[in-house]
C-alpha cells in the first residue's frame, strides 16, 4: 500500500491549534517563541524557525498579539510594553537596555537608538517602552524614564580649546557624549590631564552635559594616574579617607593576659605562612603536631573583626570597598594599613589572634575530629611560595619534616576532592615585571606549583568545616532536625546546558568529546578534556571557554552547594583581611559558637549582593590593567610579526592572542585582503566569500602590530607581510590634540549662559 505523503496545510493547522490552545489555556501570560515551541512538543531548530513564522503570521491576523520582545498571547494580556531594565551602551552611542529578570522571563535585550535614550548612560537603571517589532528584527524601543543613575562621576581626558573646554570620556560609558566644562570650573585641571568630573546639568536643549572637574588624577600616561583612573572608572576607591586611617592608628594590638585566657593557647606549636614573595597582608598560618596516631592541623585565620567593629567608619569603608583590588602594580587594600599589613597580619616571631579550624586528620588525611575556635599563635617562618617548593622537590630546608607532611596531607585531600567530581581549572595567569616608573619591562606566567595548592587544599578545607558547621541540617538529642541560621555562602550553580552544548560542539572541533559519556557527569567530562589539552597549544584557549560556559560564583544566604569544587556546603572564612564576606562570617561563626539567635537572613543577602557586585568590579579593574599595561609593553614594537592563536571572532574581525606574552589584539575584517570574509555565528568562525577560507578559534595565525593605543587600552593587529599604514607607524606615546565627540557642535550659547550664573548663585550663597 502506497504511504500517504504528509500534507504541509495540514501541520500548519495542527501547529496554529497547538498554539492557540497553548495560549488560550494560559490566558494572561504570553511567551515567546522558544517556550511554545517546547511547550507544544517540538524540539528542533527547524520546528523553533517554523512556528516563529507562524507567530508573525498569527499576529499579522490579530489571532494572537504580540507585546513585549517578541512574547505572544492571547488579546492584551501579559503584553505591557513597558520594561524595565539596565542601559548596555555601545561605543557608537546606541544601547540595548538588558531587561531585570532576563533568564527568569526569557526576554531579550531591546535596542534603543542614540536618539531615544533621553540622556541615559551606560549602567542606569531605566523604564523603556517597547515598539512592535518588524518581523524578522531585534525588538527595539525608547527609554520614558530613568530610575536611577549608575554612576555621578566620569573619568576622562581634559581637552582644552581656547576657552573651551572638555572632559573626553570613553565612548562606550557616556555614549559619545563628553563633558562640557565651563573653564571657571576646571579646578587646577590642564590640557591632557586624567580627571575626574561630575555632571551638574543636561539641558534639554544642549547635545553635552555640563560638568566639574572635582579631582585631578594627573598627566596623561603617568602610571599612578592612570591606575587611579582606571580605579575610578569602575568605581573603586583610589586613595583611603583620612579619618578611618586615623581610626586604624588608634587600635592597639590588645593581646593581654585577659585575652589569651579566653582563646586556645597554640603559641608553641610550630606555625608558618605561606605566601606570595610580595605579599605583606598574610591571611592565614597553618600547624602542625603529632597526635597519637594522626595528625593535628590547624588552620589559623587572622581575627580581623576583634579589632574591626560593626557600624565603626572602619568596618563601614570595609564594606563599601567589600575587597582588596590587585591591579597589575599595586594592592589597594579592603581595610588601613596598619590593620591590613601590620596588626592583623600573621607576621613572624609576633603574637597574633586568631580565629582557627583544627584538625585531627590521619594519615590518609580523612578527617577524624574538628574545632572551631578562636586562638593565639606565634608564626615560626614566613615562606614564600618559592621557598616552600624548593624544600617540597628538594626535601631539605627550616621545617621540611612539617611540610613535607602537609604536603603529602594535602595531595590525598586534593586526589579525593577531584575524585568526587571537582574541576581542575589551571589557567595561565599573566604578570608584569614593573619598573620604577611603573613601565613593564618583562612579561611572565604565574605557575601554580605544589605549595600553592598545598594552601589551597587546607584553606578550602576550613571553608568548607565552617560552612558544614553551619549549614548542615543536623540531629538533636531528641531526634529532631535542626533549622539551619543565616550565614553567607560561597556559591558555584551548574553549567547552563545551552553554553555547554555550544562549548562541546567547539573543542569536538580540535578532536576532544566533551559531551558526557556513559555514567559520566557534566564535571567528570569537563575534567577529562582539561586533562587532554594540557600542555597542548590550545590549552588556554580551551579553559578560557570552559571557563566561560560555568556560572559565576557569588555570595548568597541561599545555599546550592559550589558545583566546581563538588562540595554541598562551602563558604570565604580564610582571608577576612581582603575579602568582606569573610569577616561577616567570622561575626556569624562567633555569634552561633556563643548561642546566638539566627541573624537577619534579608540584610545579609543584600550585603551578600553588594560583595558579588564589588568582587565583578575588582575582577574587571585588574583585567584593565593588566590590559593597559599589555598595550603599554607593546608600543615599541609596532611592525614587527609574532606567531598568536585566534582566540575569539565577531561579524567585525578576528582576535588573536600572541603565544609568546598572551597580549590581544583585533585584526578588522577589512583588513584581509585575499578575499572578502563573512561571520558565521554557529561554527565560531569567518570564512571568505570567494575562497572558502575559514579562520577560526584555535587556529594558528602570524600577526603583525599595527597599532598600540593606550588612552582605549587597544591592541590593533594586521595579518603578517600587510602594509603599515603611515599614522601606524607614529610614535603612540605623544600626547596627541584630543577631539572632543561634540554633537551639534559645543553647547549653546544660551546653556553656557545658564551654567555660569548657576555657578555664581551657588558661590554667593
Amino acid at each position: 500500500m502506497a504511504k500517504r505523503k504528509a500534507n504541509p496545510q495540514d501541520r500548519h493547522d495542527r501547529l496554529v491549534a497547538a498554539i492557540m490552545r497553548l495560549l488560550s489555556d494560559n490566558a494572561g501570560r504570553a511567551y515567546n517563541y522558544k517556550q511554545i515551541t517546547e511547550q507544544i512538543g517540538l524540539k528542533s531548530k527547524g520546528d523553533r524557525l517554523e512556528v516563529q513564522d507562524l507567530l508573525f503570521e498569527m499576529a499579522a491576523a490579530g489571532m494572537i498579539h504580540e507585546g513585549i520582545a517578541g512574547r505572544y498571547a492571547i488579546g492584551t494580556g501579559g503584553s505591557s510594553s513597558h520594561v524595565v531594565g539596565t542601559v548596555d551602551m555601545t561605543s557608537g552611542g546606541a544601547a540595548y537596555i538588558v531587561p531585570d529578570n532576563k533568564e527568569e522571563q526569557d526576554l531579550d535585550d531591546i535596542f534603543v537608538p542614540h536618539v531615544r535614550l533621553k540622556t541615559a548612560l551606560h549602567g542606569d537603571k531605566v523604564e523603556v517602552q517597547v515598539y512592535a517589532r518588524k518581523r524578522g528584527r531585534q525588538s527595539e524601543g525608547e527609554v520614558t524614564r530613568i530610575i536611577k543613575r549608575a554612576r555621578e562621576t566620569f573619568v576622562g581626558t581634559v581637552d582644552i580649546v581656547h576657552d573651551l573646554a572638555f572632559l573626553v570620556t570613553d565612548q562606550r560609558t557616556t555614549g559619545g557624549h563628553d563633558i562640557y566644562i565651563p573653564l571657571e570650573c576646571l579646578n587646577g585641571a590642564q590640557h591632557g590631564d586624567k580627571a575626574i568630573a561630575r555632571i551638574t546639568d543636561w539641558p534639554a536643549k544642549a547635545k553635552n552635559p555640563i560638568g566639574e572637574i572635582v579631582d585631578v588624577l594627573g598627566p596623561t600616561g603617568d602610571n599612578q594616574a592612570e591606575m587611579h583612573a582606571i580605579l575610578a572608572e569602575f568605581g573603586l576607591p583610589y586613595r583611603y579617607p583620612e579619618n578611618v586611617a586615623r581610626a586604624a592608628d588608634r587600635i592597639e594590638p590588645g593581646i593581654t593576659d585577659e585575652e589569651v585566657a579566653r582563646r586556645v593557647d597554640m603559641r608553641d606549636v610550630t606555625t608558618f605562612t605561606i605566601d606570595p614573595v610580595d605579599a605583606k597582608d598574610f591571611d592565614d598560618a597553618l600547624s602542625l603536631r603529632r597526635k597519637g596516631n594522626n595528625w593535628e592541623v590547624g588552620v589559623h585565620i587572622a581575627d580581623v573583626t576583634h579589632y574591626v567593629h560593626p557600624s565603626t567608619i572602619i568596618d563601614q569603608e570595609g564594606y563599601n570597598r567589600a575587597t582588596s583590588v590587585y591591579l597589575v602594580d599595586r594592592v589597594v587594600p579592603m581595610l588601613p594599613e596598619r590593620l591590613s599589613n601590620f596588626i592583623c597580619s600573621l607576621r613572624p616571631d609576633e603574637e597574633k589572634l586568631t580565629f582557627s579550624v583544627i584538625f585531627e586528620l590521619n594519615d590518609e588525611a580523612e578527617i577524624v575530629s574538628s574545632q572551631i575556635t578562636r586562638t593565639v599563635i606565634r608564626s615560626n617562618r614566613r615562606f614564600t611560595y618559592e621557598e616552600a617548593q624548593a624544600i617540597i622537590e628538594g626535601g631539605d630546608g627550616d621545617y621540611k619534616d612539617e611540610i613535607l607532611t602537609l604536603n603529602t596531607l594535602a595531595q590525598k585531600l586534593r586526589a579525593r576532592r577531584f575524585a568526587d567530581g571537582a574541576i581542575g581549572f589551571e589557567r595561565v595567569e599573566v604578570r608584569f615585571e614593573i619598573d620604577e616608573q611603573g613601565k613593564p619591562v618583562r612579561v611572565y606566567f604565574k605557575e601554580s606549583k605544589e605549595a600553592n595548592k598545598l594552601v589551597e587544599e587546607f584553606m578550602l578545607l576550613a571553608n568548607r568545616r565552617v560552612a558544614e558547621f553551619i549549614g548542615k541540617d543536623e540531629i538533636n538529642a531528641s531526634g529532631r532536625k535542626r533549622t539551619p541560621k543565616t550565614f553567607v555562602y560561597r556559591v558555584h550553580d551548574k553549567p547552563n546546558e545551552l553554553k555547554y552544548d555550544k562549548f562541546a560542539t567547539f573543542v569536538r572541533r580540535f578532536g576532544y568529546e566533551a559531551m558526557p559519556q556513559k555514567g559520566e557527569e557534566i564535571n567528570n567530562a569537563v575534567n577529562r578534556i582539561l586533562t587532554q589539552v594540557r600542555g597542548r597549544g590550545e590549552q588556554n584557549l580551551v579553559e578560557t571557554l570552559a571557563v566561560r560556559t560555568m556560572a559565576k560564583a557569588v555570595y548568597t544566604t541561599k545555599n546550592i552547594g559550589h558545583y566546581g569544587l563538588a562540595f554541598d556546603f562551602y563558604t570565604h572564612f580564610t582571608s577576612p583581611i581582603r575579602r568582606y564576606p569573610d569577616m561577616m562570617v567570622h561575626r556569624l561563626l562567633a555569634t552561633y559558637l556563643d548561642g546566638g539567635r539566627s541573624a537577619n537572613g534579608e540584610k545579609y543577602e543584600a550585603m551578600c549582593e553588594h560583595c558579588s557586585q564589588q568582587e565583578v568590579m575588582a575582577a574587571d579593574a585588574e583585567r584593565a590593567s593588566i590590559k593597559y599595561k599589555q598595550v603599554e609593553f607593546l608600543m615599541d614594537r609596532i611592525g614587527e610579526e609574532f606567531d598568536a592563536v585566534i582566540s575569539g571572532v565577531t561579524e567585525w574581525g578576528v582576535f588573536a592572542e600572541i603565544n609568546e606574552n598572551k597580549c590581544e589584539g583585533m585584526i578588522p575584517l577589512r583588513d584581509f585582503d585575499d578575499d572578502n570574509y563573512y561571520f558565521d555565528e554557529d561554527n565560531y568562525c569567518v570564512i571568505g566569500r570567494n575562497t572558502g577560507r575559514r579562520l577560526q578559534l584555535g587556529d594558528a595565525i602570524r600577526i603583525r602590530i599595527a597599532n598600540a593605543n593606550l588612552e582605549r587600552k587597544q591592541l590593533d593587529f594586521a595579518p603578517a607581510g600587510s602594509p603599515l599604514k603611515d599614522i601606524e607607524k607614529q610614535n603612540q606615546k605623544t600626547l596627541k590634540p584630543i577631539t572632543p565627540r561634540r554633537p551639534n557642535g559645543i553647547p549653546p550659547k544660551s546653556v553656557q549662559r545658564k551654567a555660569k550664573k548657576g555657578r555664581s548663585k551657588k558661590r554667593k550663597k
